[in-house]
C-alpha cells in the first residue's frame, strides 16, 4: 500500500498589514449584547497581552478567496515540479466559499471547482472537493488525501486551505481583531517506501453542545442588522474543550505512530491564539511527564499574521519549509506533527516523516 509525501507547497499572505490601531475607532459589545464601555485602546491592549496578536493581514477588496488560494497554489505547483495536469484530486478547506465585500458567502460554485479553473486544469477526470470541517480543515484535507493515496484512487493531490475571514466578522466584536486572511497548499504523491510522509492520523467529533461554541451568529449590536451573520466564538468555552481534548489526541496519535515526544521535532498547531497555543502544547508535554518545553518545537505566526483558519498550518509549513521563518527549519528524515482544532468541534493530528536527505 502505498503513502503519501508532500513534494511542494505554496503560501499567500496578503500584502495588508493591520495594526491594533486599525480598530481604534470601534465600538464594541460584549456576549451579553451590552456595551463595554472600557477605552478602546485598553481593550485592544488586553487584546494583545492574551492573544499576543500585534498585525494580521488583510486581502485587496479587489480579491477573493479563490484568487488567494490560486496563488498559493500555483507556489506549489511549481515548488513540487509538476505538470497541473497531472493532478488526480483538488481538496480545498474553506468554511465560508467565495466571500464578496458585502460579506455574503457563496459556495455555488464549489471552491475547489473556481480554483480548478484558474489553473486551466483541462482533465476531466481531476475531481475537486471543499472541505467544511471548521479550522482543522486543512489537516482533514491531507488525511482526506493521504486515504485516496492509499486506495489507490489518486496518486498526486493538491491540497488547499484558503479564508478571507475579514469580510465575515462582526464589526462590534471584539474578536474580530483575532481573524485575518490568507492560503496554503501542499502537493502531495503516492510514495513506495511506506517509512516516510504520513505515518499516523487521529480525528475526533464532537457535535453536541460543542456545537455553538464556534458558530455563525446575527451582530452582538441589536441595534444592528440582525440579519446578517457573522461569526460567533465563545472564547472560554473553546479555551476549556481545546486544552482538556487536543493534548490527549496529539499523544494518541504519536503512540499510533509508535513515536515518543521526544521523537517530534515539530509541532505545527493551528494559530488560534498564543495563550491557548501555549497552554495546549504545555499540557501535552506534562502528559509526558515533563513540566517546561522549548518553545521552538511548536513555530508560531499568530503575532504577525493573526488567526486565518484553514491557512494557518499550511501556510506555517511552507514558510518553515523555504527559510522564511526566523530561527526555524525543518530537518531531512525528522517527525513533525500537524494539529488543529475549531468548529464542530473537530479535533485532528498527523504524525509526518521527511524523507532522508530532502524536506
Amino acid at each position: 500500500m502505498p503513502n503519501t509525501i508532500i513534494i511542494g507547497s505554496g503560501s499567500y499572505i496578503p500584502e495588508n498589514v493591520i495594526e491594533g490601531s486599525h480598530f481604534k475607532d470601534s465600538i464594541f459589545y460584549d456576549d451579553n449584547n451590552q456595551l463595554i464601555e472600557k477605552p478602546t485602546e485598553e481593550i485592544i491592549g488586553k487584546f494583545v497581552d492574551i492573544t499576543e496578536i500585534e498585525r494580521r493581514r488583510y486581502i485587496n477588496p479587489e480579491d477573493f478567496n479563490s484568487d488567494i488560494g490560486h496563488r498559493a497554489s500555483l507556489a506549489a505547483i511549481a515548488d513540487a515540479g509538476i505538470d497541473k495536469e497531472e493532478i488526480d484530486y483538488i481538496i480545498y478547506a474553506t468554511n465560508f466559499g467565495e466571500v464578496d465585500t458585502d460579506g455574503v458567502p457563496n459556495f455555488m460554485p464549489s471552491l475547489s471547482a473556481r480554483l480548478k479553473g484558474k489553473l486551466g486544469i483541462k482533465r476531466r477526470d481531476c475531481v475537486n472537493y471543499d472541505m467544511i470541517f471548521g479550522c482543522p480543515g486543512w489537516v482533514e484535507s491531507l488525511i482526506l488525501a493521504d486515504t485516496m493515496i492509499k486506495a489507490g484512487k489518486a496518486k498526486t493531490v493538491l491540497v488547499v486551505g484558503g479564508e478571507t475571514l475579514s469580510r465575515v466578522t462582526d464589526p462590534f466584536d471584539r474578536n474580530k481583531m483575532i481573524f485575518a486572511d490568507g492560503a496554503g497548499a501542499v502537493v502531495v504523491t503516492a510514495t513506495d517506501d511506506t517509512t516516510i510522509g504520513v505515518i499516523a492520523d487521529n480525528t475526533l467529533c464532537d457535535n453536541g453542545e460543542e456545537l455553538c461554541y464556534l458558530e455563525n451568529a446575527p451582530s452582538l449590536n441589536l441595534e444592528s442588522d440582525q440579519s446578517k451573520l457573522y461569526i460567533r466564538m465563545r472564547g472560554r468555552k473553546i479555551y476549556e474543550y481545546a486544552l482538556k481534548n487536543v493534548p490527549d489526541a496529539i499523544k494518541a496519535t504519536i503512540e499510533k505512530a509508535n513515536l515518543d515526544i521526544s521523537d517530534i521535532s515539530k509541532i505545527l498547531i493551528h494559530q488560534a491564539n498564543a495563550k491557548m497555543d501555549y497552554a495546549m502544547i504545555g499540557r501535552l508535554f506534562k502528559l509526558y511527564g515533563q513540566k517546561e518545553y522549548d518553545h521552538a518545537i511548536s513555530p508560531m505566526t499568530i503575532q504577525e499574521l493573526g488567526n486565518s483558519s484553514v491557512a494557518t498550518v499550511p501556510t506555517l509549513f511552507d514558510l518553515i519549509r523555504k527559510g522564511k521563518l526566523d530561527g526555524q527549519q525543518f530537518t531531512p528524515g525528522s517527525h513533525i506533527l500537524f494539529t488543529s482544532v475549531g468548529a464542530g468541534m473537530n479535533i485532528n493530528c498527523v504524525v509526518y516523516k521527511f524523507p532522508e536527505g530532502k524536506i
